[in-house]
């Protein structure tokens, strides 16, 4: 908190608000199992890519980050260099994680690591520390992860048959293995995804009609989040034939121009997103990502696994183009865009304003700071950058986009920069409608957008 204003908002009107965690990577069979945990070690070790990458620049072995070490081991290399972590959102995380799930408030290093591991193993044990402790603990209310239309939701259909559950547990659509027709494994997912159907898959348009039917799986268990990654994708126009012999190569494992991955990428995510609108679904759309920059390491340890990166390939107009047709065709559903490098926050702010109208507040919108971009500094920056392009009270608020359970805490984080932004604009004089109205858009960005939004 850098003000007293922002201070007094924080405290009065975000503090308690319950988190709706609508964008996370946890692992639903652990959420069902429930196990308790081994220790601090796996609690922070066992998922976290922003550690592992850390924990590479400074040397440490990769037998201690993803290898076979014990949980004690590598997080007692971790502890090692949370001092010299200064300016790195890990820092700030694992002090709140500490202090909000264990009530330690002393900074870890490598001098009290043995006696803040004893203690917080000695408080996993008295309260039984499980994945659904850390979420009744943080008011999660809800929270959607994120699945491919292959998977049966086994664990999810149990999860909402155990009524003593108290945070919905949703998921999210992800139909990526689908869209990336140059990847090698793509025609061994089309047949698994026929499996999963129950429907031969032969062409585009049996493709199309197999993940609507996953997807029509999808809303029955009564969720409305779609998430799609469009790392590099590069608007061409397409005609049907053109894209079923794209399709029919891909199928064959034949070699792609990038004309014909462009073709068969706006062809999928133009049938996609007309699937949304009919099952009312919201369109979330990843874009920049740089997949697996580090080769030789993803063939060693395997696909993310922290060697993803940031890439500026999808052009503002790509994407453009898509909601254009999209508009067309009255087709659009409503629609968040993630741009992962920073320098492409505003333009897409500006591009998402373009496309809004009608009765949906906010139709179009920019999705919170994530990945690279949920620290203090890259939070303030949306806010101070696309604020002043697209109205911050529209926005769905913050998600974790993350594979611990100790995570929630960037809820917290952010709620912090949020009411500290609007604080400083109260001192500064630049907003003068009274509390009232700033309590209305607190509580509309960090709880009540983001459920109208997605109809929960």
């Amino acid at each position: 908190m850098t003000n007293p204003t922002g201070s007094r908002l924080y405290h009065s009107y975000a503090e308690k608000l319950p988190i709706v965690d609508y964008h996370c990577h946890l692992v639903a069979r652990e959420i069902y199992e429930n196990r308790e945990f081994e220790d601090l070690g796996e609690m922070w070790l066992a998922h976290d890519h922003y550690k592992w990458r850390a924990m590479r620049t400074f040397g440490i072995g990769e037998d201690y980050i993803t290898g076979s070490r014990s949980y004690y081991e590598k997080y007692m290399e971790f502890a090692r260099i949370m001092p010299c972590l200064a300016g790195n959102p890990l820092y700030i995380w694992c002090a709140l994680e500490l202090k909000r799930y264990f009530d330690i408030e002393e900074p870890l290093g490598p001098d009290n690591a043995e006696e803040i591991y004893r203690r917080t193993n000695q408080r996993i044990r008295e309260l039984h520390m499980t994945p659904r402790w850390c979420m009744e603990r943080s008011g999660v209310e809800l929270l959607s992860t994120t699945e491919d239309p292959a998977d049966s939701l086994e664990y999810h259909w149990k999860m909402k048959e155990a009524a003593a559950f108290k945070t919905r547990i949703l998921t999210a659509f992800r139909p990526d293995k689908a869209f990336y027709c140059e990847w090698k494994t793509f025609p061994d997912y089309i047949k698994i995804l026929s499996g999963a159907a129950g429907q031969e898959i032969v062409d585009f348009p049996s493709l199309m009609g197999a993940l609507e039917q996953r997807l029509a799986c999808f809303a029955e268990f009564g969720t409305t989040v779609s998430d799609n990654g469009i790392a590099d994708i590069a608007w061409e126009d397409y005609t049907a034939d053109q894209v079923e012999d794209v399709f029919r190569k891909a199928l064959m494992g034949e070699d792609l121009s990038r004309k014909e991955i462009s073709r068969y990428k706006s062809a999928f995510i133009i049938e996609m997103a007309k699937l949304y609108k009919k099952y009312n679904f919201v369109m979330q759309l990843h874009i920049g990502t740089y997949l697996d920059a580090n080769h030789r390491k993803v063939r060693e340890i395997g696909p993310s696994t922290g060697f993803d990166c940031v890439d500026d390939s999808t052009a503002v107009k790509s994407v453009g183009h898509i909601l254009d047709r999209l508009t067309e065709l009255d087709e659009l559903p409503k629609t968040i865009l993630y741009p992962l490098n920073p320098a492409q926050m505003e333009p897409f702010a500006i591009l998402a304003a373009g496309f809004c109208g009608g009765a949906v507040r906010g139709k179009v919108q920019l999705g919170a700071p994530w990945w690279f971009n949920d620290q203090p500094w890259g939070i303030m920056r949306q806010f101070n950058g696309a604020g002043n392009l697209y109205p911050l009270s529209l926005s769905v608020g913050m998600l974790t986009d993350s594979r611990s359970f100790l995570s929630y805490p960037r809820h917290e984080l952010y709620r912090r920069c949020l009411c500290s932004y609007l604080g400083e604009l109260v001192e500064r004089g630049e907003y003068f409608s009274g509390e009232k109205y700033l309590k209305d858009v607190i509580e509309g960005i960090c709880y009540r957008n983001v459920k109208e939004y997605f109809g929960w």
